[in-house]
């Protein structure tokens, strides 16, 4: 969603993992800057309502392996902004049904899903930088883990 044409640009990590099928140089890994992560969720700089601080915590919940305190953080706040703007804009979408707001609506939605895959929250993205893949639990693993977590409730 984020406008490009074309194939988008396979990430350097990816790459390594793959083995590098275009045999393209790839930076030397020593050259390679990283990017601390976070251990604790952090505060947000300005302060989210009640759907936006709740995208927050979602967020980092599922997230703090890839994103950075240091360089994402300014585009997370503006996104859970825009939920919070999104949750007053809906309401009001809602109650009026007037055609300009709910044009307004649609639009905001979509610049949270450009920003939300920016972050690496959509599939695809996901998928791009190689970071997770999403596994439907067998019946023979649900069941095994109800029994783990009855175990740990006991």
């Amino acid at each position: 969603m984020s406008g490009q044409v074309g194939r988008p640009p396979v990430p350097i990590e990816r790459k390594r993992k793959l083995g590098n099928p275009g045999k393209r140089p790839l930076p030397n890994k020593k050259d390679i800057v990283l990017i601390p992560g976070a251990h604790v969720i952090p505060e947000p700089s300005r302060p989210l309502f009640g759907p936006g601080r709740d995208l927050w915590n979602r967020i980092w919940g599922a997230g703090i392996s890839w994103i950075s305190p240091n360089t994402d953080l300014e585009l997370l706040v503006m996104v859970c902004e825009q939920v919070d703007e999104r949750s007053k804009l809906r309401a009001r979408v809602w109650n009026d049904n007037r055609n300009e707001e709910r044009k307004a609506l649609r639009a905001l939605e979509r610049e949270i899903v450009n920003n939300l895959s920016l972050l690496g929250f959509t599939p695809t993205d996901r998928s791009r930088l190689g970071v997770a893949e999403v596994h439907r639990q067998s019946k023979l693993e649900e069941l095994r883990e109800r029994a783990a977590q009855r175990e740990y409730e006991q």
